[in-house]
């Protein structure tokens, strides 16, 4: 599992880059209806028969994959499998789809907007059931990663229509960031700012500072210094009790990507922090990002607190919210 969620993430970080912009269509009644769903919900058109054999296996492989970073297994999508038949009305109007079909030639397609809008939507089939499931192994880096970009900007859009306007971020860090109302400042200091957001189970939190250029190694200690420059401010940033700090949990290494981020490369680094002796822990993502112009690394990290819950959702709010950063 581990495996795939090292491919889906290089190819999301390709497809982020590449994306352009997409023609909006016009159904014959005016504008096409906006499409529903929940954010990572995907509607899988499958006959009953099919998602119950191995053809249904291979799609939970790769589809209900393990997300990285989370210290409990949540798959990368909710999956809701219905038949052909029951693929119309509203529930073609779902964000994403996956269509397979035995029989006939084998055939790869991608529809974009053909129901509702935004949408996309991937339509295989084969000739026999091995077929289907060849073409879909063979493609699913691409269709995850487009499903993700996809769930991303829907996020961004919602985050969109309530923020909380924090002029201090540009004044003093040179960056705007799009922060849901929800959020308030905890922590405000020069070149640090703590934000957090109480949910019903616990708190969701962003992390903001800089640092110097050179305190990131590129070699083999990569993963070992994001670690260093992680622990080395938490555990002074964030309150706790005299039991323990605010570290990165060792007995895991975290997973480390690269990518960009309004045009600058970044380190990303999903892990799991704890506060040892509090039996406290959950998950973090970090982006370390390169602002050459600045000459420094502004870090934004975010990590979630909530015991005994999901947190998949959770951080990928956080994820929307660290991705819409630009710099002045």
């Amino acid at each position: 599992m581990k495996k795939i969620a090292l491919t889906i993430v290089g190819a999301l970080c390709l497809l982020a880059c590449t994306e352009t912009k997409t023609e909006k269509k016009k159904s014959s009644q005016g504008a096409m209806a906006h499409s529903v769903g929940k954010i990572n919900e995907l509607s899988v058109v499958i006959d009953n028969d099919l998602w119950k054999g191995k053809l249904g296996d291979t799609i939970r492989k790769y589809f209900g994959a393990e997300v990285p970073g989370l210290p409990q297994e949540e798959p990368l999508f909710s999956m809701r499998q219905m038949p052909k038949t029951a693929f119309s009305g509203l529930a073609r109007k779902n964000r994403t789809f996956l269509q397979l079909n035995k029989g006939g030639e084998n055939n790869f397609q991608v529809l974009t907007n053909k129901f509702a809008t935004p949408q996309v939507g991937y339509v295989i089939s084969g000739k026999t059931e091995e077929d289907v499931a060849n073409e879909l192994i063979k493609n699913y880096e691409t269709i995850v990663a487009k499903f993700k970009l996809v769930e991303t900007k829907e996020k961004q859009t919602r985050i969109r229509k309530s923020l909380e306007k924090i002029p201090q971020l540009p004044e003093k860090l040179g960056i705007n960031l799009d922060i849901p109302s929800a959020y308030r400042i905890a922590v405000e200091e020069e070149d640090f700012f703590w934000i957090r957001k109480d949910i019903q189970h616990g708190s969701m939190n962003l992390m903001i500072y800089e640092l110097p250029m050179n305190t990131i190694s590129k070699d083999s200690n990569t993963v070992a210094s994001i670690v260093k420059m992680r622990d080395s401010i938490g555990a002074v940033k964030i309150p706790t009790e005299e039991v323990g700090k605010f570290v990165t949990e060792q007995a895991y290494a975290p997973y480390l990507y690269e990518t960009n981020l309004d045009g600058r490369f970044a380190f990303e680094t999903k892990g799991t922090w704890e506060v040892k002796n509090r039996f406290m822990a959950g998950p973090f993502v970090n982006y370390a990002i390169e602002d050459k112009p600045n000459n420094r690394l502004l870090v934004l990290e975010g990590f979630v607190f909530a015991p005994s819950v999901n947190k998949r959702d959770n951080m990928f709010e956080l994820e929307a919210i660290m991705k819409t950063i630009t710099f002045n």
